[in-house]
């Protein structure tokens, strides 16, 4: 299962006051096979590192371990879903005289990628329980509980998502019948500082308060993996249509964001991080469709969009001025104009230019990229509309919203 609740990280700033990154936790065999994710980590010979969910199964194996043997492991190893058995250090243990309870903790290593959660401390408390209890989740300190429906976790859990849950599990059954325990355990996880490190993952908007939360589908964290940004932008239109929400904003940052919840008096749980990722959103609403769907960002970014780029990041994309030139045409420039517009250095210079001679280029722009929008949702039932805005966030370009019959 894909996870939930990922950790927002940033690796460059972003176009309008974000910064710009991707995902972690999302790594998916780096190591195994000759293509996809573990191709691109041999070409860029960044180092990778693992998931939240890997250190927390590694500070559980250890902790219960000592539990029944009154010996911590020292490397423990485990397995990963994939089969890899990479050996964890343990950075802090404990184990009182009576045996009530273990903890072990590990450094999260994220590799080269720059999580927020790099180098945090995740530890695993374990407790026994009676006889037929089975494994018990429960949030310590820095790790968040759920309390907005549309995840895939309860109202009420703890953030622990239901791939590191099951691998917790698993190992606990085999540290169980590898030294005689019964395998019923509390397990409470809790990360040192987490609740800081939440205020810049996508937790709080998703209604995940308190701190962090545990993920990981591989085990393995990819540096630079688009997949954990993807995968929130789907678990924020979850949230979103669980809220009962009718109008959901796709924004490339937290100033566009600003100007969304200027416009429209939108509630935090109806804004997508977008970022660069506008075919993410689209696809997936057209999957999952809202009535209503805004799109604001940029001018250059929406323009990439109005082109047909569904990847709006710089290293993937770029804003084509001679394509500005023909839509300045259409709005009434002539071709001394146009010529300036296709030379000019940025798409926002272009801006400039033709705002100063009274050819509306935001709206063109705004407007062509609504219909580029309605042309990906393939007629599903959503009403979209654009707002394009400059560095600033003064709104520099707005199409009405407009629906698959026009």
């Amino acid at each position: 299962m894909a996870e939930a609740v990922p950790e927002r990280n940033g690796t460059g700033g972003g176009a309008d006051g974000r910064t710009a990154g991707t995902g972690s936790d999302a790594g998916s065999g780096a190591g195994s096979g000759a293509g996809g994710r573990a191709a691109q980590l041999a070409h860029t010979g960044l180092r990778h590192g693992w998931t939240t969910g890997a250190c927390a199964t590694a500070a559980t194996t250890a902790a219960y371990t000592a539990l029944l043997t009154g010996d911590f492991p020292d490397p423990v190893t485990i397995t990963l879903p994939k089969g890899q058995t990479p050996a964890f250090a343990l950075a802090a243990e404990e184990l009182p005289g009576d045996r009530s309870a273990a903890m072990a903790a590990v450094v999260k290593d994220a590799g080269d990628d720059p999580d927020v959660t790099h180098g945090a401390l995740v530890r695993a408390t374990v407790r026994r329980l009676p006889a037929g209890s089975g494994v018990v989740f429960k949030a310590g300190p820095g790790v968040g509980t759920v309390t907005r429906p549309g995840l895939p976790l309860d109202v009420g859990e703890p953030a622990v998502n239901p791939v590191p849950r099951q691998m917790m599990r698993e190992h606990v059954a085999e540290v169980a019948a590898r030294h005689g325990g019964s395998g019923d355990v509390e397990i409470e996880l809790s990360v040192d500082h987490g609740e800081e490190i939440a205020r810049s993952t996508w937790n709080p908007r998703l209604g995940i308060l308190g701190g962090l939360s545990v993920l990981g589908t591989t085990g393995i964290v990819v540096p630079y993996s688009c997949s954990a940004w993807i995968d929130s932008i789907r678990r924020g239109v979850d949230v979103a249509r669980a809220a009962g929400r009718t109008h959901v904003a796709g924004c490339t940052g937290s100033t566009s964001e600003k100007v969304v919840v200027a416009e429209h008096d939108l509630p935090e749980d109806a804004l997508l991080d977008m970022g660069d990722f506008a075919g993410a959103v689209l696809k997936y609403v057209r999957r999952h469709p809202v009535p209503r769907l805004t799109v604001c960002g940029g001018f250059a970014k929406l323009s990439k969009l109005a082109a047909g780029h569904l990847d709006l990041h710089s290293a993937r994309s770029q804003v084509d001025k001679g394509f500005l030139a023909e839509l300045a045409r259409q709005g009434g420039a002539d071709e001394a104009l146009a010529a300036e517009v296709a030379e000019a250095n940025t798409g926002l210079a272009a801006l400039q230019l033709c705002a100063a001679r009274g050819v509306p280029l935001g709206d063109l722009v705004a407007a062509t990229a609504r219909d580029e929008a309605l042309a990906v949702l393939r007629g599903a039932p959503v009403a979209v509309d654009v707002i394009c805005i400059d560095r600033a966030g003064n709104v520099v370009g707005r199409a009405e919203p407009r629906g698959p019959r026009g």
